[in-house]
């Protein structure tokens, strides 16, 4: 069984269905469909002001982004009723575009804390500190972060790529079931990118999905998507395999956002987001 017919008899791990979101009154995500199945890595590239961004948001449950239409399923439960710490215990991840500072709270604490509320919600016991603190040496020294960042205040002081691996780092200890990281490459070098992006490729799980947000294809030379979604004007306009990527760099958006204008009307189109 190739792993087309494979995936078509899979069925998604998240399933976003003919959504529609708005940002104060004004409309951002317009019919949105949108699966991940268990095992895919998923890039969804777009450009500024398209609303990938809002996704992210909307998916985590952030206050200010109003559902209006449609339905996000987790393993067949709706998500969009839950606050967000009930969507992160049923394996919903976010690594944000921008990372905040959260002063006098530890770095290992806050994770140590975050892996055990998860545990809990799985059934599973508590992690000790001393084997917590073992696995997150180990998986901070894969990324480039020495142990002094994990005693570190959340992000406290970190630069723009040290709080892109700090991300990272939590995604890989608390293991989700779908991981939505938003610009992961915005802001890192040459070689913290590298160093994101065989963290990502390591992290690839038969269980486990992931939707990478991106502008632009250079973290795709190390994390090799399965599919790759082109999203304009808050909905998904075309769909390819890895070498669209390539396409979209050499020939930008144009094009996408000339098709998208034609489809919807002035009422329709979304506001900048």
């Amino acid at each position: 069984m190739d792993s087309l017919e494979h995936d078509e008899m899979t069925d998604p791990l998240l399933e976003i269905r003919n959504l529609h979101a708005e940002v104060e009154g004004r409309p951002v995500l317009r019919g949105l469909d949108l699966s991940l199945r268990p095992g895919e890595v998923v890039a969804l590239m777009g450009p500024n002001g398209s609303g990938k961004s809002t996704l992210a948001h909307v998916l985590a449950g952030r206050e200010g982004y109003r559902v209006t239409e449609g339905q996000v399923l987790l393993g067949g439960e709706d998500l969009l009723p839950m606050p967000p710490e009930e969507r992160a215990r049923k394996g919903l991840f976010l690594a944000f575009q921008h990372p905040v500072e959260l002063p006098g709270v530890g770095n290992l604490y806050f994770m140590r804390t975050a892996l055990n509320a998860v545990r809990e919600a799985r059934g599973e016991p508590p992690v000790s500190a001393a084997r917590f603190l073992v696995e997150a040496r180990k998986l901070a020294a894969s990324l480039g972060l020495g142990e002094s960042m994990l005693r570190r205040s959340v992000n406290e002081g970190f630069s723009g790529g040290e709080k892109k691996r700090n991300e990272v780092l939590q995604m890989a200890l608390l293991q989700p079931k779908v991981a939505v990281l938003d610009e992961i490459d915005s802001g890192l070098d040459v070689d913290a990118l590298r160093q994101v992006g065989e963290a990502l490729e390591r992290l690839r799980d038969p269980a486990r999905a992931m939707l990478l947000i991106t502008h632009y294809p250079r973290l795709l030379a190390y994390v090799r998507p399965d599919r790759v979604l082109v999203f304009v004007g808050g909905r998904v306009v075309e769909e390819g395999a890895a070498d669209l990527a390539h396409r979209l760099e050499q020939e930008g958006y144009a094009a996408f956002e000339r098709r998208d204008e034609g489809d919807a009307s002035p009422a329709q189109r979304p506001a900048e987001a």
